[in-house]
């Protein structure tokens, strides 16, 4: 019997809290992305459509769902899940930390401890043979600065877990439960796998589409890797299971002909209108033209350039379109030991009026002031 299951941090709570009291860069930024709305609950959004379309699936009929706090910690996202200590994504230019062992979540997979750890699921495994579990939400990574990439997005994870009495399950059963999902969504397309990797699935394949004259990854998967188990204290020798999973974004991208992943975010009823169902095509409501803007500037090698597209973020929003990292020079006589040169060429452009270089210069200055602020930059 399918069960919602919604779960809510005390911890969490507090957490927020607190962060309300703070004002440094760090905890605005997390402050305004918690702010942010899931959008796979949100009506008419691309991203709900799309989420509801694969977890409607005969085949997910008795999977539950379950609903679990966007903060997490440390052991929940990665150690649970088998991520290696030195991990990149465990990295503070990669991930959002609240406190050392307290982060925004990176990835929907965190599911499985709030689930696998769930009162009566473990009797539920135990009674039935088998559990599957499903979850859509929002998750948060830093990242560059263009037309595909946000540090909000959306994941959509599916988890099967069985005896393996019940069934052995095989690469092959994963790649049917996947083949189902894409054709849900993109009909008759050309697809195909290759192998890949993941710290909590081993194997790990991958599902690849042809879209035009390109093959596009869509999925990662796997059969759910032995140590995990052991970590939810599930013997391997008893159970099996697989687990595959979306980013969302890319499929409503690709599916609805969107070529700008602010769209996802806009409030504009003439972009919000367009989306009725899987089916909807996106049209850009108006050809607002860029205004552009380089800047230079010699700072610290050691000095994340993550960190920098969060500082552009915080000063430009969502009329910066893209930042380009147009050159980088080295020269220790010149600008002295550990520093290096970097010009930025940044796209502004709003996808719902036209920008004056009055409100662009403007924007422009604080992110120069700030960058000599925040990085001790020297601008050339």
């Amino acid at each position: 019997m399918l069960e919602n299951i919604v779960i809510f941090s005390q911890g969490e709570a507090e957490l927020v809290k607190d962060l309300e009291t703070k004002t440094d860069v760090n905890s605005e930024r997390i402050k305004r992305l918690l702010a942010l709305p899931d959008l796979t609950k949100k009506d008419y959004s691309p991203i709900k459509i799309l989420a509801d379309t694969v977890m409607s699936l005969p085949r997910f009929s008795d999977f539950d769902i379950i609903d679990f706090p966007r903060i997490v910690t440390v052991e929940e996202n990665f150690d649970v899940l088998n991520a290696p200590k030195d991990h990149p994504s465990r990295r503070e230019t990669d991930t959002y930390y609240l406190t050392p062992k307290d982060i925004l979540r990176t990835q929907m997979t965190v599911m499985w401890p709030y689930y696998l750890r769930h009162k009566g699921i473990k009797e539920k495994l135990e009674k039935q043979g088998s559990v599957g579990l499903m979850s859509a939400g929002i998750v948060f990574r830093k990242d560059e600065i263009d037309r595909k990439h946000f540090p909000a997005f959306h994941q959509i994870d599916f988890l099967y877990i069985c005896k393996k009495s019940q069934k052995v399950i095989t690469v092959k059963d994963l790649e049917e439960v996947q083949a189902d999902a894409v054709k849900s969504i993109f009909g008759d397309i050309e697809f195909r796998f290759l192998v890949d990797s993941f710290p909590f699935t081993d194997p790990s394949i991958q599902i690849e589409i042809k879209f035009g004259d390109k093959w596009m990854e869509i999925t990662g998967a796997g059969l759910v890797h032995t140590q995990v188990l052991k970590n939810f204290n599930l013997d391997p020798e008893i159970y099996n299971g697989w687990a595959f999973a979306f980013g969302i974004e890319r499929l409503a991208m690709i599916k609805m002909n969107i070529n700008d992943i602010r769209v996802f975010w806009s409030q504009d009823p003439r972009i919000i209108s367009q989306f009725k169902d899987i089916n909807s095509k996106y049209q850009e409501v108006s050809k607002y033209p860029p205004i552009t803007r380089d800047i230079s500037f010699i700072i610290a090698k050691s000095v994340n350039l993550n960190n920098y597209y969060e500082l552009v973020r915080d000063l430009g929003g969502n009329l910066i379109e893209q930042v380009e990292l147009m050159d980088e020079y080295e020269n220790d006589e010149k600008f002295g030991a550990n520093k290096k040169s970097y010009t930025f060429h940044i796209v502004y452009r709003s996808l719902e009026k036209t920008l004056t270089d009055i409100e662009v210069n403007a924007i422009h200055d604080k992110i120069t002031e700030k960058t000599k602020e925040e990085f001790g930059a020297v601008i050339r």
